[in-house]
């Protein structure tokens, strides 16, 4: 069950790879050096970016967050061991079942965009990336859930 005031990490999804690994194997990675956001969420969102044709554009799968941690590149991808960042530190998401977002929610503006942290009531009730960001009734009030 999800409560409106949960909080939602929108990431990208640039590669098919990364995308069969979060559909199949229940993960996704985040560079330790590129989300300086304290790693507090309870739901992960996927954004399909320009790897995906007609879907490109839409954040269209989300999953529950059942953990978090800390793990090298080389670790994640074996098949790139090699790779000239195989010692960059990632975050490793392990992720609940995966469920589409129907309707997608899309970039009708195409904002380039890496992370979004929103809540749950904005991610279900949101048509467009934009809307992750709407503030006001009938929104949680994210100050008043952070002081309390």
């Amino acid at each position: 069950m999800m409560y409106p005031e949960d909080r939602v990490l929108v990431g990208v999804v640039n590669r098919k790879r990364d995308l069969r690994a979060a559909l199949e194997d229940h993960w996704y990675r985040v560079p330790v050096d590129r989300f300086q956001r304290p790693f507090d969420f309870e739901v992960m969102g996927l954004f399909l970016a320009r790897a995906f044709g007609e879907r490109n554009g839409g954040v269209h799968y989300y999953a529950r967050v059942l953990g978090v941690e800390l793990a090298r590149r080389r670790d994640l991808l074996p098949d790139e061991a090699d790779h000239p960042r195989a010692d960059r530190l990632y975050l490793k998401v392990a992720l609940g079942q995966m469920a589409e977002k129907t309707p997608p929610i899309v970039n009708r503006r195409g904002r380039r965009l890496s992370f979004i942290l929103t809540t749950w009531d904005r991610f279900q009730a949101a048509d467009s990336i934009t809307d992750l960001y709407r503030t006001g009734p009938p929104f949680v009030d994210r100050i008043f859930y952070a002081l309390r």
